[in-house]
């Protein structure tokens, strides 16, 4: 039985954002959901927010730069904040609406930024709707990478508490107030 559930957790990360490298269908990763979970998860505050920075880090490493990554880095930051907003009080409905805002605001944050800095669209409305409308189809799997791997993640250290293979947090999200 494990005795800490920053090692139960870290453990979860690490193959979630293993499974960023691993053949995708575009846009369906881990990483919105990882900074979710490390947010809602990790109590040290520094650490939540270095997991899926470095994790980006790492996978940029690997995929090389690109000229969002300043975009990008703070959707992720975003992300974890709003996994804090999950330490006091879980559920289900508040975690499922964490993750489509975060879906969201990072659909409409990068695409504007691509639109903005591409050169690919002309920087006026008929480019940025051209841009966002080009961009739904990303969106979708984006949408359904957010919700699956949340829902992998903050389902699975669920079992895991009910297991008692880790502590459980204060919170319950089948029974917290919604």
């Amino acid at each position: 039985m494990f005795q800490s559930r920053l090692f139960v957790a870290s453990l979860m990360v690490v193959a979630a954002v293993t499974s960023r490298i691993l053949p995708h269908p575009p846009n369906f990763t881990p990483l919105l959901a990882v900074s979710l979970f490390s947010g809602a998860f990790l109590s040290d505050k520094r650490l939540a927010y270095a997991v899926p920075l470095l994790a980006m880090l790492i996978s940029d490493l690997y995929f090389g730069f690109h000229s969002l990554m300043p975009v990008i880095y703070p959707c992720m930051a975003l992300g974890v904040y709003f996994g804090f907003k999950l330490q006091s009080a879980r559920s289900i409905p508040k975690t499922l609406g964490y993750t489509l805002a975060g879906s969201v605001l990072f659909f409409i944050v990068t695409n504007f930024a691509v639109w903005l800095t591409s050169g690919m669209y002309p920087l006026n409305g008929e480019g940025l709707t051209a841009c966002f409308t080009l961009a739904i189809p990303f969106f979708q799997n984006s949408i359904a990478g957010d919700l699956v791997y949340t829902g992998a993640l903050f389902g699975g250290m669920y079992l895991l508490e009910r297991m008692n293979v880790v502590p459980t947090t204060n919170t319950d999200p089948i029974k917290a107030k919604i």
